[in-house]
């Protein structure tokens, strides 16, 4: 045996899932010879139950052989496969095909009696099972026995399920004892929306200026987040804000003395990481706010950066936590050609064990507060071992808290951030927009990573406004949507992308007049009077994920074609099995990436994969429109960029 899946390249740390995830069990095995084998997966919970799976041959020629299972206890699973001579399997084979031909008829026979008839000795085996096999036996026994009664029971289905559940094993060899961490489903499973707290219920003055939002004010706005179907609540930094070298509207150089500055520039004369900016109240606010959103639904995810203000305590109290510059300056953060002025990095190399405790003091703090989620700005600038020890040191306590990494960066750090504890990711969805890079994409963390890297597949963020957004209006704005709901198990929005928020800074990928910097006022009531706001439309996606289990899967995505480039094709597919419900969950979605045209084309299913014999017909129910439609193995299909530009079919049945 060789080859074991779920695992991590390298094998260093351990493959993860989530409660409830269907997670597919790989192994390579194979024998010298003709004979038949058999593989078996033996499982155990944390809690030390025991469990056996038969794993079926993949028909890709390679000898792998594969089982879904959907662990559901959280903690840590052991597992291990083991190969076998399936002795039963081996005479139906040769026995099918030499008493056919007439060829050493009565040895075959033989050899399939003694096989029933042991196996109708085994106590385990029910007693009626007992006796049919007892009954098999002593008939290919029987001289009256002819050979073409003798085939029937080599081809009996109900003999080949006896030795299915309980095969007749031999030469049996166990491969290495290996390990699975199963956590929470949130650790995999959301939609995520993010909002400033400092804009929702800020007002302007009659002087010009805006009065900051609060969390109290904020609160006001969770029924409708809630009411959107969304999980997660993700706030930006909420501690003070630096005053020196604070940023303007747009990211420039000098602020006035109303503007509010970035909330990453962390720090100031009314305190630090573990401090909540006076202007969006106390603490004690700050943790109704978390028990209002939960009482809507909602968890409240926390931003966690490491970094700060030239004001923020630490820079007076440990120095030696900065990079001290050649001139005597401290040095502020860059990713050319953007700069960040307002912002000192964490120099990790001077007084790492200091940071360490400081860093854990922090999260400490806020999980007191009620906060299990934290979405990590710029991991990928800080040492990996640092993460692999912070996460695993509070998750030791709080296995239930879930860490998300902010890292646009290089497939290896990001990979590598995943292994070593990170429990989501953001990747390079916003990137990939044609249907090539989208098919390259989808197979990537469906397949390849999704052993060890949950991808949370945010649309848009307060720094991320693509080409494909500000210039494809209203249609790119709902297949982006549509795309990540349907293809992530989680994904996520910033606030403004209902409003269709397009209009970029020029020269740069942010938003104008970029929430960063300034308060953002914003009158959802109005929008929705006008019909200008998509939430209805997102509100309907998370409807249809909430609805279909399908969906909530990382794993089980296939790509399919279409005869257009700009027609992308995929299903997402769970099996009975493995469904709370006991019922298969299917969806097909079609979508025309092209937010500028109508595209029409013929797409091409392998229906084969979500069970559907190829050539069979069965209906598809668009979970969008309503219409439903007769499909088979080839489908025309035409999507209006400015009408409905993606399919979400469910497969309802099959004829």
């Amino acid at each position: 045996m060789a080859l074991p899946h779920p695992s991590v390249p390298g094998g260093l740390f351990r493959p993860s899932a989530f409660s409830g995830e269907a997670v597919p069990f790989i192994v390579t095995a194979f024998r010298e010879g003709h004979d038949r084998i058999g593989v078996h997966l033996r499982l155990f919970a944390p809690d030390g139950e025991e469990s056996l799976h038969r794993l079926s041959a993949l028909d890709d020629g390679f000898d792998r052989w594969s089982v879904l299972v959907a662990p559901l206890e959280e903690g840590v699973w052991r597992f291990r496969f083991e190969a076998f001579g399936d002795d039963f399997a081996t005479w139906q084979h040769a026995a099918e095909i030499k008493i056919a031909a007439g060829v050493d008829t009565p040895l075959m026979r033989e050899i399939g009696a003694r096989l029933l008839s042991a196996a109708a000795t085994e106590k385990d085996r029910p007693a009626a099972e007992r006796r049919t096999l007892a009954d098999a036996a002593a008939t290919l026994r029987d001289d009256t026995t002819g050979d073409a009664a003798a085939i029937d029971i080599v081809r009996d289905p109900t003999l080949a399920a006896f030795f299915g559940a309980r095969p007749a094993r031999s030469l049996t060899t166990v491969g290495p004892e290996l390990e699975l961490l199963v956590e929470r489903e949130r650790a995999g499973v959301g939609a995520w929306y993010e909002f400033f707290p400092r804009s929702e219920g800020a007002r302007r003055l009659k002087d010009g200026s805006i009065k900051s939002g609060t969390f109290r004010t904020a609160t006001k706005r969770l029924p409708a987040v809630a009411a959107m179907g969304f999980d997660v609540l993700y706030l930006p930094p909420i501690h003070p804000i630096g005053e020196v070298n604070r940023k303007g509207p747009n990211n420039t150089l000098t602020a006035g003395t109303a503007d509010p500055g970035s909330p990453w520039a962390i720090g100031s004369a009314a305190g630090g990481h573990d401090a909540v900016h006076p202007d969006l109240g106390t603490l004690s606010d700050f943790r109704a706010f978390v028990r209002a959103a939960r009482a809507d639904g909602l968890e409240v995810a926390l931003d966690f950066a490491l970094q700060a203000a030239p004001d923020h305590p630490w820079v007076a109290e440990h120095p030696e936590w900065f990079t001290t510059l050649p001139d005597g300056t401290i040095a502020y953060a860059e990713n050319p050609p953007k700069k960040y002025q307002d912002i000192y990095p964490i120099n990790f190399d001077n007084d790492p064990d200091g940071i360490r405790a400081e860093a854990l003091r922090i999260l400490r703090h806020w999980i007191a507060q009620g906060v299990k989620i934290f979405r990590v700005d710029n991991p990928h600038t800080k040492p990996l071992q640092f993460w692999e020890w912070l996460i695993a040191t509070v998750n030791a306590e709080h296995p239930d808290v879930v860490f998300l990494a902010e890292a646009f960066t290089r497939p290896a750090p990001l990979q590598g951030l995943a292994q070593a504890g990170f429990q989501q990711s953001y990747s390079y969805f916003a990137w990939r927009n044609t249907k090539a890079e989208l098919e390259e994409f989808f197979r990537w963390i469906s397949e390849e990573t999704a052993d060890f890297m949950r991808p949370n597949l945010f649309v848009n963020t307060p720094d991320i406004l693509t080409e494909y957004l500000q210039y494809g209006g209203r249609p790119a704005y709902k297949i982006r949507a549509a795309l990540a709901a349907t293809a992530g198990a989680s994904y996520g929005v910033y606030a403004g992308y209902e409003l269709i928020e397009n209009v970029a800074r020029p020269g740069s990928e942010e938003n104008i007049d970029n929430e960063k910097y300034e308060y953002k006022v914003r009158d959802w009531d109005a929008a929705a009077s006008a019909g200008t706001t998509i939430a209805p439309y997102l509100t309907r996606l998370n409807e249809i994920r909430r609805a279909h289990p399908a969906l909530r899967q990382l794993r089980g995505l296939t790509v399919h074609w279409s005869d257009d480039d700009a027609i992308l094709v995929y299903v997402k597919h769970l099996p009975a099995a493995l469904s709370a419900d006991g019922r298969s969950d299917t969806i097909i979605v079609v979508a025309n990436v092209d937010p500028h045209s109508t595209r029409q084309s013929t797409v091409h299913i392998d229906s084969s994969v979500f069970g559907v014999p190829r050539g069979a017909d069965y209906v598809v129910e668009d979970l969008i429109t309503g219409a439903a439609w007769t499909w088979n193995q080839d489908n025309f299909v035409r999507l209006d960029a400015f009408d409905e530009p993606v399919h979400i079919l469910h497969v309802k049945e099959s004829r």
